[in-house]
């Protein structure tokens, strides 16, 4: 059984410093990777509304080397209470 996507984002977040989307999706990609909905725009999405809600935060931005805007966020402390509260262990730290 599987995490909903918007709670593994959250969930895989729990122990990093900072991440972008790319760094989520690689490491979410042996699980999720087949599901059609699998895509940077929708993680995206994931990641902003995790925004809206003051799970996560932006903490940075920068142009890669393609001219391509790459987006950081952390964790909030509401972050890790809502995966501390509704993330069995199990699936901690996919």
């Amino acid at each position: 059984m599987l995490l909903p996507s918007r709670t593994a984002v959250l969930n895989q977040m729990y122990d990093q410093k900072e991440v972008d989307v790319t760094q989520i999706m690689e490491k979410l990609k042996a699980q999720y990777g087949h599901e059609k909905q699998f895509n940077e725009k929708l993680y995206l999405e994931h990641m902003m509304a995790l925004e809206a809600n003051g799970l996560v935060e932006l903490t940075s931005y920068d142009l890669d080397n393609n001219d391509k805007l790459v987006i950081y966020y952390k964790i909030t402390n509401d972050g890790m209470t809502t995966v501390d509260k509704y993330v069995d262990k199990k699936y901690r730290s996919v």
